[in-house]
C-alpha cells in the first residue's frame, strides 16, 4: 500500500489572494477542459483528425460543461457546507437531497457509475453498499475530485481522505484510487508544487500495486515523448469502455506532464487523445489551472463558461464554478488549522489574484441549491 509518508513536501499554501487565483484556475480549468473535450468524447485520434484536424479550441456552437462540471459543482458545494467534517452520511444525504429524490435532467444522472448509484439509492441501499454496481471502477469520482484538492490546498493526504469519503457512495477500488490521485495532485498544485511533485503526490496516495498507479507510471514515463506515446502506454486497445478511472486519470496526468503544466497544452493534449475526452481534459485542466492560476486560461475559453445549465443535475442549475471556488477558498480559510500539517516555505513571492466575472451566479454566501 502507498504511505502518506512518501508524499513529497509541497510549498505552504499562499495567502488568500494567491489561493483564490489558483482555486479559480482549478475549477474554471476543469469546466473549460470539460467543454473543450465533450465533442471528442469516445472518439479515436484518427476520428478527431478526420473531422476537425487538430482541435485547438471550442468546436461546439454553444460550449458548456457536461456532467463532469455539474458533479464537480455538487461535490464542491457539499464540501463547502461540511468542510473537513465531511462524512459518508453527509454525502449519501446530499445524493438523495440534490439528485436521487428529484426529477432528473435530460442526461438522466450521467454516466454508468452514477446510474448504478442512483438505482441503488432509490432501492433503499445505503452507502457503501450503494457503490456495489458494475461500474464502480469508473472515472466518475475522478471527474468531481478537484474541489477536495482546492479545499485541502497543500495537504494531498487530506484531499485524498476527503475524496474517498465523497466516493464511498458511488465507487470502490480503482474508482476511489482515481479520485484520490486527482484530489492529491490538485492539492499539491494549489500550493505551487512543481509538475513532478504534483504527480508524485498523486502516486503517493494510491496503492503501489494498483492498476491506477501502474497506469500513472506508464503515462509519466512516456510523457516526454508526447501525446501519442502517452496514449499508447495507457489505453487498452479494443476495450469498449472509455471511462475507466485508471486509464482516464493516467491520460490526464500524462497530458499535464507532457505539457509541463502549461494550461493550453495540457487540455488540448488531453482532448486530442480522445477516449473519455471531456473527463481527461477536465482533470488536466484542473491540475494545470491550479498550477498556473486562473489567468493562464485563455480569456475566450474562460468567457464561454457560464453558470451550470442543469442538463444533468437540475439542482446545480445557476451555480458557477467560480462561485464554488470562492466558497471553498473561504471554507478552507475559516477551517481550524491542521496540527498534522507542517508548511514548507515557498520560494518566491505569492501570485497576485485576479477574477473572471461570473455573471448570473447565485450569491456566493449560499451553499447548496
Amino acid at each position: 500500500m502507498a504511505s502518506t509518508a512518501c508524499i513529497p513536501p509541497v510549498p505552504a499554501p499562499q495567502d488568500a489572494v494567491g489561493l483564490r487565483d489558483r482555486a479559480r484556475g482549478a475549477l474554471l480549468g476543469l469546466a473549460v477542459g470539460d467543454a473543450l473535450g465533450a465533442p471528442a468524447e469516445n472518439m479515436k485520434p484518427s476520428e478527431i483528425r478526420a473531422r476537425w484536424g487538430r482541435i485547438t479550441g471550442y468546436v461546439a456552437d454553444r460550449p458548456a460543461g457536461t456532467d463532469d462540471t455539474e458533479y464537480a459543482i455538487f461535490s464542491g458545494l457539499l464540501l463547502a457546507r461540511h468542510g473537513a467534517g465531511l462524512t459518508q452520511a453527509h454525502v449519501e444525504a446530499a445524493w438523495h437531497e440534490w439528485i436521487a429524490d428529484r426529477e432528473e435532467g435530460p442526461f438522466r444522472g450521467a454516466g454508468f457509475s452514477e446510474r448504478g448509484t442512483l438505482e441503488n439509492l432509490r432501492r433503499g441501499l445505503a452507502a457503501p453498499i450503494s457503490a456495489q454496481h458494475r461500474h464502480a471502477w469508473s472515472d466518475g469520482l475522478a471527474m468531481r475530485a478537484a474541489p477536495h484538492g482546492v479545499f485541502a490546498a497543500g495537504r494531498p493526504a487530506e484531499a485524498a481522505r476527503l475524496a474517498a469519503i465523497d466516493g464511498s457512495v458511488s465507487h470502490e477500488g480503482e474508482g476511489i484510487y482515481g479520485g484520490q490521485a486527482v484530489a492529491a495532485g490538485v492539492a499539491a498544485a494549489m500550493a505551487g508544487a512543481s509538475t513532478v511533485a504534483v504527480v508524485a503526490s498523486a502516486l503517493a496516495v494510491v496503492p503501489d500495486d494498483s492498476w491506477t498507479a501502474r497506469c500513472l507510471r506508464r503515462a509519466l514515463t512516456a510523457a516526454h515523448r508526447g501525446e501519442r506515446a502517452v496514449r499508447s502506454a495507457v489505453v487498452i486497445g479494443g476495450y469498449p469502455w472509455t471511462d475507466l478511472a485508471p486509464e482516464a486519470v493516467a491520460l490526464a496526468f500524462g497530458a499535464y506532464a507532457a505539457a509541463d503544466g502549461d494550461f493550453t497544452d495540457s487540455v488540448l493534449t488531453a482532448v486530442n487523445m480522445g477516449r473519455d475526452a471531456d473527463t481527461t481534459a477536465a482533470v488536466a485542466g484542473a491540475l494545470a489551472g491550479a498550477t498556473r492560476g486562473v489567468r493562464a486560461i485563455p480569456s475566450d475559453w474562460a468567457d464561454a463558461i457560464g453558470p451550470a445549465r442543469g442538463s444533468c443535475l437540475p439542482s446545480m442549475a445557476g451555480h458557477h464554478v467560480l462561485e464554488v471556488a470562492d466558497l471553498l477558498t473561504r471554507a478552507a480559510h475559516e477551517a481550524p488549522p491542521d496540527p498534522g500539517h507542517t508548511p514548507v516555505p515557498e520560494a518566491g513571492p505569492p501570485t497576485p489574484g485576479t477574477g473572471h466575472p461570473a455573471p448570473g451566479t447565485r450569491a456566493a454566501a449560499a451553499v447548496g441549491p
